[in-house]
């Protein structure tokens, strides 16, 4: 289904040849539409690290399964003792303008709680990602154009800017960095409601399994605040089997045996 992200040394070039053959949504839809597997599971440690150094690390197991029309991905922490067995759960639909559907429980209130369209804009469980980061916005929200061409670390890159076609969207514009051919994102900017740079999302690491590529450490620095959280999945499988009814609020409350 979709993804975008990225990283490294940027190489500005002035007075590169720019052949634009693709238009900015086009790039943006072969992001999306860019081959992930139709399951995957992995072990997620999440690491947290404010202004003064000081670091959460959380540790998380993930299942995701393509449902051809929705994509389901649900999350299960497993340490430290402060988070232990709470969960997430997001379904990301193909359909334009259908938002994702998600849901966290919160073991010490034993319940479910569907998470808003108004909460969207709120951070995941301390972490610099948004709600809506952790979801898959399809390329009809926005109005994409490509503003240059740049390499990144030797890797031909369009750039392409987006803009939100609802005005009350958490960012007023994001810039990502699209590598041709492979269609992997590998950095992206966002600007807040001001039009100032409030985050930035680069991928340190990626790793090919058959056809599939996938990000496995993808930092998220929030500029504003010198905060940053970096996700690293580890012990990745794709398309071994994942059964199609744990995306339920029951999983989410039982967890994984």
């Amino acid at each position: 289904m979709k993804s975008i992200l990225s990283f490294i040394v940027l190489s500005s070039m002035s007075g590169f040849v720019f052949t634009q053959d693709l238009t900015g949504l086009e790039v943006i839809r072969k992001v999306y539409e860019r081959p992930v597997g139709d399951e995957m599971t992995a072990s997620l440690t999440m690491t947290i690290e404010n202004s003064r150094g000081n670091q959460r690390v959380r540790e998380i197991k993930q299942y995701i399964k393509d449902f051809g029309d929705v994509e389901k991905k649900i999350m299960f922490f497993l340490s430290p003792a402060d988070v232990k067995n709470t969960s997430f759960m997001n379904w990301s639909y193909d359909e334009p303008n259908k938002n994702d559907d998600q849901w966290i429980y919160l073991p010490a209130l034993k319940k479910v709680k569907r998470i808003s369209s108004d909460s969207k804009s709120d951070y995941f469980m301390g972490s610099d990602f948004t709600y809506d980061d952790l979801g898959d916005r399809h390329p009809d929200e926005d109005s994409h154009k490509i503003i240059r061409e740049e390499v990144i670390d030797g890797l031909e890159t369009y750039v392409v800017e987006s803009i939100p076609k609802d005005e009350d969207y958490m960012y007023s514009r994001t810039v990502t960095w699209v590598v041709k051919d492979s269609w992997v994102g590998l950095k992206k900017e966002f600007y807040d409601e001001d039009g100032e740079l409030l985050k930035i999302l680069t991928v340190d690491e990626q790793k090919t399994f058959g056809e599939v590529i996938v990000l496995t450490n993808v930092k998220m620095n929030n500029v504003q605040n010198n905060q940053f959280t970096i996700m690293q999945l580890e012990n990745v499988e794709i398309n071994k089997g994942v059964p199609e009814n744990i995306f339920t609020e029951r999983i989410m409350k039982r967890g994984m045996k």
